[in-house]
C-alpha cells in the first residue's frame, strides 16, 4: 500500500475519534459479571439503586482512556515510507484501534461517557519510556499500551509510573518481564496453557504416568517446567512425568512403559514442523495397538500441516486463548457492525480490542474502583473469556484458556 493510502485511512480512523454516539452493537458479548452475591431480597433492592446509580453517574463522569499503538506516522512524512515490518504493525494498530472504539461506541450508546486519547509508539522503547511521562497519559483511568514487549518493557520502568492500570493488549508475554504491579495480562501467558494441560490430563489419566515428548530445543522448556509442575501439584506427586527427547520419531524407549489397556497420555511442546511430522507419524503407528491421547502446544492451531484424520485417530488436543465461534450470533452482529462502521473485515486483533473495550469500558462506567477488583468481575467475550488472578510482583493475569478436541475433522471447544 503506497503511503499516500495509508495517510488516507488513518486520517479518516482518527477523525471518526469524534464520531457520534452509535447504537449498542446488541447481541454482542457479555457484559462483566459480578462474582459476588447477597440474599434475593437485598440483592434485588441493591441492583435497582445501582442501576439507578449508575445512571446519574454514567451521565456525569467521563471516563478517560489512553490507547499507546505503534502507527510509526513518523513513516508517512515526505521521502519516508513503510517497511514491511512496519507496515504491519502499523495495520495491527488500526485494527486494534477500531475494535476498541467499536466497543466504547456500543457502550455510548447505553449512556457511558469516554475521553479517548490516541498516541503513537512508533514501536520504538525510547519513546514508549517518554510517552510514560507524559501527564495526559499518567492522569488517565486506564492505559492500553504499549503493544509490544520492548515498548511496554521501557514504559513500565520509569519510576512512579505505578499509580494507573496499564493493560498489554495483544502480547501473552509472561508478566515476569515486566516487573510491575499495576500490568494486566490479557492474553494468557504460556504457563496457563501448560496449566489447562496438566488439569486435563491429570483428571483423565488413569495410569498415572503421562509422557511429554520433546525435541531437545531449549524453546520447549518453559512449557516442559510449568507442565510438571502443575501436574505434581495437581495430583500431589501420585502422577509421574516421563519426558523423552525423540530422534527421528524413535518412541521405542518408552514403548515398555505404555499400556494397552487404557489411555496413554503424550503432551508434546513442539512447534517444529519437521519433527511434529515424524513424530505424530510414528505415535499414529502406535495407536493401532496402543490407545492415545495427545496434547498439543497453543500455536498447532494456526499450523496447516497438521493432518485432520490423524490428529483424531490420535485423540488429540491443544489449548487456545484465540478461539471465535463464527457462527454463534455475537460474532455474526459484530461482523456486520465492524463492516458497516469500516467498510473493512475484522482482523483476529480487532475481535480482540472489541472484547477488551467491551470488558474495561463498562467497568470504568459502572465505577472506576471496580478495576481494582477484576478477579470479582468474569467476561465471555468472542475470542476468549477474562478470568483474571493477581499475582504479586505481576499485576492481573487472565488465566482462563480453551480446550479444543480435533473432532469431525475440525478443532472443537471441550465444555
Amino acid at each position: 500500500m503506497s503511503g499516500n493510502k495509508w495517510l488516507l485511512i488513518l486520517v479518516v480512523a482518527l477523525a471518526a475519534a469524534c464520531s457520534p454516539k452509535t447504537r449498542p452493537v446488541g447481541k454482542g458479548t457479555t457484559k462483566p459479571t459480578d462474582k459476588t452475591s447477597d440474599k434475593p431480597g437485598d440483592k434485588a433492592d441493591k441492583n435497582k439503586k445501582e442501576d439507578k446509580d449508575a445512571k446519574k453517574v454514567s451521565d456525569k463522569r467521563v471516563s478517560n482512556i489512553a490507547l499507546i499503538l505503534p502507527f510509526g506516522l513518523d513513516h508517512l512524512n515526505p521521502g519516508a515510507n513503510y517497511s514491511a515490518a512496519g507496515l504491519k504493525k502499523a495495520s495491527i494498530a488500526l485494527d486494534y484501534y477500531r475494535g476498541f472504539k467499536l466497543a466504547l461506541d456500543s457502550l455510548t450508546g447505553e449512556g457511558a461517557n469516554y475521553r479517548v486519547q490516541l498516541f503513537d509508539s512508533k514501536d520504538e522503547p525510547s519513546h514508549s519510556h517518554s510517552l510514560a511521562l507524559n501527564p495526559q497519559i499518567k492522569s488517565s483511568d486506564l492505559i492500553v499500551g504499549p503493544v509490544f514487549p520492548d515498548g511496554m518493557k521501557a514504559f513500565t520502568t520509569v519510576p512512579g509510573n505505578n499509580k494507573k492500570l496499564i493493560l498489554s493488549p495483544l502480547s501473552p508475554s509472561a508478566p515476569t518481564t515486566y516487573n510491575a504491579e499495576n500490568l494486566i495480562t490479557v492474553i494468557p501467558p504460556l504457563e496457563y496453557h501448560a496449566l489447562r494441560a496438566a488439569e486435563f490430563a491429570v483428571e483423565k489419566s488413569k495410569t498415572k504416568k503421562i509422557f511429554v515428548l520433546t525435541s531437545g530445543y531449549s524453546a520447549e522448556l518453559p512449557y516442559i517446567r510449568y507442565f510438571k509442575k502443575a501436574v505434581d501439584s495437581l495430583s500431589k506427586k501420585k502422577i509421574k512425568v516421563v519426558q523423552l527427547t525423540v530422534t527421528r520419531g524413535n518412541l521405542k524407549p518408552i514403548v515398555a512403559q505404555m499400556t494397552r489397556f487404557d489411555r496413554n497420555f503424550m503432551v508434546i511442546p513442539s512447534t517444529n514442523q519437521s519433527f511434529l511430522k515424524i513424530t505424530l507419524y510414528s505415535l499414529d503407528t502406535l495407536a493401532k495397538r496402543y490407545p492415545m491421547t495427545v496434547i498439543g502446544h497453543p500455536n498447532w492451531e494456526k499450523f496447516s500441516f497438521l493432518k485432520s484424520d490423524q490428529m483424531q485417530r490420535l485423540n488429540a488436543y491443544i489449548t487456545s486463548a484465540d478461539r471465535v465461534n463464527y457462527r454463534s450470533q455475537a460474532t455474526i452482529t459484530f461482523m456486520r457492525n465492524y463492516r458497516r462502521a469500516y467498510r473493512a473485515e475484522p482482523t483476529e486483533y480487532a475481535i480482540k480490542a472489541f472484547d477488551e473495550g467491551m470488558y474495561f469500558g463498562q467497568l470504568l462506567a459502572d465505577d472506576t474502583d471496580k478495576l481494582k477488583s477484576l478477579d470479582d468481575n468474569e467476561f465471555r467475550g468472542l475470542h476468549n473469556s477474562f478470568d483474571f488472578i493477581y499475582k504479586k510482583g505481576q499485576g492481573w493475569v487472565n488465566k482462563h484458556v480453551n480446550l479444543l478436541r480435533y473432532e469431525n475433522f475440525e478443532l472443537k471447544q471441550v465444555e
